[in-house]
């Protein structure tokens, strides 16, 4: 009987552990898995990150560039070793590019919150550095990224990203009407530096392209018409140069600086309003910019004083006019300039301040064509002698005419003129330095006052959606007021020896061949 209860039992005891392990095995109901759900609420693209209620679009490009007879991309020969036009010049360059940015949407009870970051990874081209002066003194650099003793062969870099670059264009908050970060400044038309084209150095306007920071606040009043106030960083995009003539050499002059630029610490941002007009017609805007001209002192220290501040201003005018005659979608753009004591609101951040330009000559070794942008010169070594401040005068004009032969074809025709101006106490500041009595150059054959105008054209070709091929030629003219000739020094940057050149206007012409695949 014991024996049987025994059985019993240790049968029921089995099953239930039988049991225990099946209904451990048994699935457990998971939780529901949120999928990505498409938001419609700010237009194509966007989708809401999952257990949230922001919305979220990712977008970018991969870009290859070739470029012919380009000091950068994609700007002209106009000074070092591209412009000497010898064997240190690079001739080609050659650039790679991925863009990648964020944009996020959310809606709140005071308005969309948004943010918006877009960095770019680049390889480009190098240039030739070193005294130009052989015997293993010169050497293929990549830029930068080799100041900081890092291993290098054959003097590229090898930091672990291929001697490339990160850059970051934008980085902004938008809320309630303001912008607050890196982005387009508020001065800048629409098209930034690209009426029309590819090409970077083009003068006649305002462009942050890479954006620059900012406080800013728009007020919307319907009809595409709006107001904008700023305050934008002035440091990096903003100034060019503010001369101590005192300091001028003879090779520093020739090389487009007409003396020592002594900016002091920022004291005030630039302040920026424009009002724009954006409907089905096309697009007015008017901006204007006040700019604080702060130098640093004299002398080496404080007790030898400084000019006081002086502040500049920028005005501008854009206009831009949609489906004209011509054709479904073409377009024209327009803009003018005017500044003074602010050159950066007419050669815009990708512009060219200076210019040293070798040619060919008939009545000396070669000839030069210099010349330099700066926002204001001054001159002396001590309050005893020091001059206050002579802003610089520049006005501008520059525009494009795109035309669309089909779907996907379409050319630009596009241009900029512009000049600098130096006031007659600048030019006998300048003129009246040790380094232009250096150069032989006398007050009779001295003016530092510019002119440049450019034009060229590009085409491309769209084969399929976001797939775009361009091919884009730019002409370059400097129009430098000197005559006659200079006895330079030796320029060992760029190998020219020390002899008599002719001064004289100077061209150049650059290609651009670009893929570019955005998504």
């Amino acid at each position: 009987m014991n024996v049987m209860k025994s059985l019993a039992l240790g049968s029921a005891a089995a099953l239930l552990a039988v049991a225990g392990a099946q209904a451990a095995d048994l699935p457990i109901k998971a939780k529901a898995v949120e999928y990505v759900r498409v938001c419609s609420l700010y237009g194509a693209g966007f989708y809401y990150i999952p257990g949230t209620d922001t919305c979220i679009k990712l977008g970018g490009y991969v870009r290859a560039d070739f470029l012919g007879n380009a000091g950068s991309d994609f700007g002209g020969q106009f000074t070092g070793s591209s412009a000497a036009h010898n064997r240190l010049t690079n001739y080609y360059m050659m650039r790679s590019r991925e863009d990648f940015n964020v944009d996020t949407r959310t809606a709140t009870e005071y308005g969309v919150v948004r943010t918006f970051a877009d960095v770019v990874f680049t390889w480009t081209s190098g240039t030739y550095s070193g005294n130009g002066g052989g015997n293993g003194s010169t050497f293929y650099s990549t830029g930068s990224a080799n100041s900081g003793n890092l291993t290098s062969v054959n003097g590229l870099s090898n930091d672990g990203i291929a001697g490339g670059s990160l850059g970051v264009y934008y980085a902004f908050i938008q809320f309630a009407g303001f912008t607050m970060g890196k982005a387009v400044s508020q001065f800048d038309a629409p098209w930034t530096n690209y009426p029309g084209n590819n090409y970077d150095s083009l003068y006649g306007g305002s462009g942050t392209v890479t954006g620059v920071n900012q406080f800013a606040y728009t007020a919307d009043f319907g009809q595409g018409i709006t107001l904008s106030v700023s305050a934008e960083d002035q440091a990096l995009y903003y100034q060019t140069n503010i001369w101590n003539t005192s300091g001028a050499s003879a090779s520093g002059i020739v090389g487009g600086n007409y003396g020592v630029s002594n900016y002091g610490g920022l004291v005030s941002p630039d302040f920026i309003a424009s009002v724009r007009v954006d409907q089905a017609w096309g697009l007015f805007q008017a901006s204007v910019a006040a700019h604080d001209n702060h130098v640093g002192y004299y002398g080496a220290n404080e007790l030898s004083g400084h000019p006081g501040d002086k502040w500049g201003w920028a005005g501008q005018l854009a206009l831009s006019i949609k489906n004209i005659p011509t054709g479904p979608g073409d377009t024209f753009s327009i803009q003018g300039v005017y500044t003074n004591g602010a050159g950066r609101y007419n050669a815009q951040s990708l512009a060219p301040i200076a210019f040293s330009m070798f040619g060919s000559s008939g009545i000396a070794y070669q000839s030069v064509g210099f010349a330099g942008l700066s926002d204001a010169v001054y001159a002396g070594t001590s309050a005893a002698n020091g001059t206050g401040l002579e802003l610089t005068t520049t006005w501008g004009f520059r525009g494009a005419f795109t035309h669309n032969w089909n779907p996907y074809w379409n050319t630009a025709i596009y241009g900029a003129y512009s000049g600098v101006q130096y006031s007659g106490t600048a030019k006998a500041l300048i003129c009246g330095s040790a380094g232009m009595a250096a150069l032989g150059i006398t007050a009779a054959n001295c003016n530092p006052d510019y002119n440049l105008g450019q034009a060229g054209i590009i085409t491309r070709w769209t084969p399929v959606k976001n797939l775009t091929f361009s091919a884009d030629v730019a002409w370059t003219h400097l129009d430098q007021k000197y005559t006659g000739v200079a006895t330079v020094p030796a320029l060992n940057g760029v190998a020219k020896p020390a002899t008599t050149y002719e001064l004289k206007d100077q061209d150049t012409v650059s290609l651009m061949l670009r893929a570019q695949r955005n998504f």
